[in-house]
């Protein structure tokens, strides 16, 4: 007899890595923007980058830290059968990514209040670069936050099912698969974090 956990374990696994490859390839191209007009407004992009909150962003990068050691060890707890902690680790990161959207909304909030956001009349009177540094930062930083509520909305059912015993010891593909997707937006903010708030 088949462990369950080993029916479709490698087609999964290969189609959870090819999805992920395309997120990359996204950020990636966003990523290279990025390096293309630093070239070309250095000045202007460290102008930027000194009035993001980099103790709000640092925040932020512990608490998704924080969220990824969560889902690794949820995994770890199905595993071993310890299905009641890891629904609670999984709870965890769930409320760790609703921790990061509401520094992030305040973030942003603060940043528009000071009429600091795409098509402004601030930024339109400024230099052509520092207008540039916001575009690409409220494009990437509103991307990688769309993936942190889809994540979290994907572990929150993936909780359900291991609340249910659907996804147990034997059949764990599912939370191994969200936990990978989890790790990947944890990475996408460890690139964001220095070249948008540490930028010098």
């Amino acid at each position: 007899m088949t462990h369950p956990q080993h029916k479709d374990y490698a087609g999964a696994k290969l189609g959870m890595w090819l999805f992920l490859f395309t997120e990359i390839l996204l950020f990636g191209g966003l990523f290279l923007l990025y390096s293309v007009y630093l070239r070309r407004y250095p000045h202007e992009f460290a102008a930027g980058g000194k009035q993001l909150n980099w103790i709000m962003g640092t925040a932020n990068t512990a608490i998704l830290l924080t969220s990824s050691l969560f889902a690794a060890m949820s995994v770890t707890a199905v595993q071993r059968d310890e299905l009641k902690r890891a629904d609670g680790l999984i709870g965890g990161t769930v409320i760790c990514a609703a921790g990061f959207m509401a520094i992030k909304y305040f973030e942003w909030s603060a940043k528009i209040g000071h009429g600091i956001y795409p098509g402004s009349e601030h930024l339109k009177a400024g230099p052509p670069g520092e207008s540039v540094f916001f575009s690409l930062y409220y494009i990437t930083t509103g991307l990688h936050g769309i993936h942190v509520v889809i994540g979290a909305v994907l572990l929150a059912w993936i909780a359900a099912k291991v609340k249910g015993g659907t996804v147990n010891a034997g059949d764990y593909i599912l939370l191994e698969n969200g936990a990978l997707y989890w790790h990947l937006v944890d990475l996408i903010w460890i690139f964001i974090f220095p070249l948008y708030y540490l930028i010098l």
